[in-house]
């Protein structure tokens, strides 16, 4: 049964991310996209911390997470989590003077790990990474006439990633994830003047692909016999991707839409054929205190030296880049994971909030996102499997400047199923 519910989810969230892109933002313009979030369902909930670490769940933010696997649930024999996880995102995109919505669902990750014992732990994956989608019109005017830009974009850059976590000595566990990123992303200007029957048109597209090592720290002392506090160092090195760059421009007819001038442009005379997106480094450090099993409340904060990046490709000039910066707190509380006699005592219930600072500027205005999460952890059977679903409140952006203000109600569905691998066998 809990394999037809994967397929079943896989692949309604595989026709999705066929269907649509992974955002609707008009930010997704800027930098290389919406950057996704890499944690599971578990960590939204909370906050998107990921100093929290166990034995019997995937942490996709912090590799070192992968020495817990495992211990003190099942002995010697090894454990294998499978995770996957889905989301649908209800969007308000709001200026000064309208209103409009939109809807999007998506795949969030499908990863596997394995306990291999001794405290090592491995596991690999896929996920999306960033995410371009946006549609909107810059009106104005030339000479007295009416002057209307179309600005459009699409595309994904998809992670794929291997990650290793090791105890190297009690309560101390290192970590490192290798990701390759890759995906086209394609941006678009149309611009018509009134009564001109003839419009011109600027496309632009970008292959990219390159690696960042995600390396970590998790210290997790015993305080009390039960009670343990959490502390993590992640440092998602510099992404050093690399684009191969293609330009178009030319005119359409108003009338019909169809090209009549299609010119391709020299790039490599302005060096501009192969570019390189440098991706700041960011460092995260977390601490929180909780019960094994039983609760948890941690926070984490983050900063990336995002006034260093620049995109010369797409040649923007109403944005600039600060640093960027977000803290998070969250928790969970199990009531009692092994009663029998109460299916509500064994839910676990999670929550958190978030603000991140997010570097962007776009005309002189900060772009800052807030964040609320809560949801409930449902256990199948006496397994530790589970089914997480998660929700998130949240706004971006403001209608200050001529911009648009993002509020977003985010549903989530993950699911974390435990088994055993090299078990042998017994023969009554």
């Amino acid at each position: 049964m809990i394999k037809k519910i994967v397929i079943a989810i896989v692949c309604i969230a595989s026709a999705s991310m066929y269907a649509q892109n992974g955002t609707v933002s008009p930010y997704s313009f800027f930098g290389i996209g919406d950057l996704r979030t890499s944690a599971t369902v578990e960590n939204q909930m909370m906050g998107h911390i990921g100093v929290y670490a166990d034995s019997i769940h995937l942490n996709l933010q912090n590799p070192a997470a992968y020495g817990e696997l495992g211990l003190d649930v099942m002995d010697k024999v090894g454990l294998v989590v499978y995770t996957a996880g889905i989301s649908n995102k209800q969007v308000r995109l709001k200026s000064f003077t309208e209103e409009q919505s939109s809807s999007l669902t998506t795949l969030d990750y499908l990863s596997l790990g394995f306990s291999l014992g001794k405290g090592l732990g491995m596991g690999f994956g896929i996920m999306p990474y960033s995410s371009v989608g946006y549609n909107f019109v810059d009106e104005g005017a030339n000479n007295g006439q009416a002057l209307t830009n179309i600005f459009s974009g699409e595309g994904d850059l998809t992670r794929v990633y291997y990650s290793i976590g090791y105890q190297i000595i009690k309560d101390l566990s290192l970590g490192v994830t290798i990701n390759y990123n890759y995906g086209t992303l394609s941006n678009e200007r149309l611009q018509q003047i009134e009564d001109v029957q003839f419009g011109t048109f600027d496309r632009r597209s970008s292959q990219i692909n390159g690696f960042d090592f995600n390396y970590a720290l998790l210290y997790t002392p015993q305080i009390k016999e039960d009670h343990t506090l959490h502390t993590s160092v992640r440092v998602n090195t510099q992404g050093n991707l690399v684009s191969r760059n293609n330009r178009n421009i030319g005119s359409f007819s108003v009338a019909n839409g169809g090209n009549i001038e299609n010119i391709a442009i020299n790039l490599d005379a302005n060096n501009l054929r192969n570019t390189e997106f440098k991706i700041p480094t960011t460092t995260t450090l977390g601490v929180g205190y909780g019960k094994d099993f039983k609760w948890f409340l941690g926070a984490e904060y983050s900063f990336q030296g995002l006034s260093a990046f620049e995109n010369p490709f797409l040649g923007t000039t109403n944005i600039q880049y600060n640093d960027a910066s977000s803290i998070a707190l969250g928790g969970f509380l199990t009531p009692d994971a092994r009663s029998f006699d109460s299916y509500l005592k064994r839910i676990t219930y999670r929550a958190g909030v978030r603000l991140d600072r997010t570097g962007m500027v776009v005309n002189d205005v900060d772009i800052n996102n807030f964040g609320i999460t809560f949801g409930l952890g449902l256990p199948l059977g006496r397994s530790f499997s589970n089914l997480n679903v998660g929700f998130e409140l949240g706004r971006r952006g403001t209608t200050r400047a001529d911009l648009i203000e993002e509020s977003y109600f985010k549903v989530n569905i993950g699911l974390s199923l435990n088994d055993r691998w090299f078990q042998k066998r017994k023969i009554n």
